[in-house]
């Protein structure tokens, strides 16, 4: 291995928490956008169908309230929620592996350690590519969380995280 891809590989691992890009929250707020309109619009319809099916207009005065509260729920997740999830995720990595910290209300620490890794991936979507981002995707042996996933990545670190746990990138050996 080259010294100038020894050095990239190092800085990744380097045992400090790092937070997720900060354009993981644009990201969010936009997947949270395509689905709050998807959501006001099936919800709209359903509550118009309801209503129509009641056949009173008294019902519109418990079903127009209790929708403006799903919007407004809807608007509450698509505004508050990115920068909270954003706030309370963290990955760091080491020699031996990959740590990840995530949840605002149930804390999730997964530790992936390197002798475990089977392969890696980083996928990136159209908005992913779009903002920038990617998301590594770390197969584990084992059953109960054999894929492990950390999005809001900036793409080029995510390939370094990658080339980091790849086996073999470093001189020790799970096997």
């Amino acid at each position: 291995m080259t010294g100038r891809m020894e050095a990239a590989l190092q800085s990744v691992a380097d045992g400090v928490d790092h937070q997720l890009d900060p354009r993981f929250i644009e990201l969010q707020r936009l997947r949270h956008t395509i689905a709050a309109v998807v959501l006001v619009v099936v919800s709209f319809g359903g509550m118009m169908m309801l209503w129509l099916g009641i056949g009173a207009w008294m019902a519109g005065l418990v079903l127009v309230p209790l929708w403006l509260l799903l919007i407004g729920l809807a608007i509450w997740q698509l505004l508050r929620w990115p920068a909270l999830s954003y706030r309370h995720s963290s990955y760091r990595v080491d020699d031996r592996g990959i740590e990840i910290r995530r949840g605002v209300y149930w804390r999730d620490i997964t530790n992936v350690p390197r002798s475990r890794v089977q392969h890696t991936d980083v996928s990136q979507g159209p908005l992913e590519r779009r903002c920038g981002l990617g998301t590594l995707v770390i197969h584990t042996a084992g059953t109960t969380n054999a894929m492990v996933t950390l999005a809001g990545l900036e793409h080029e670190t995510a390939r370094r995280i990658r080339a980091h746990l790849l086996p073999g990138a470093a001189d020790d050996d799970a096997v």
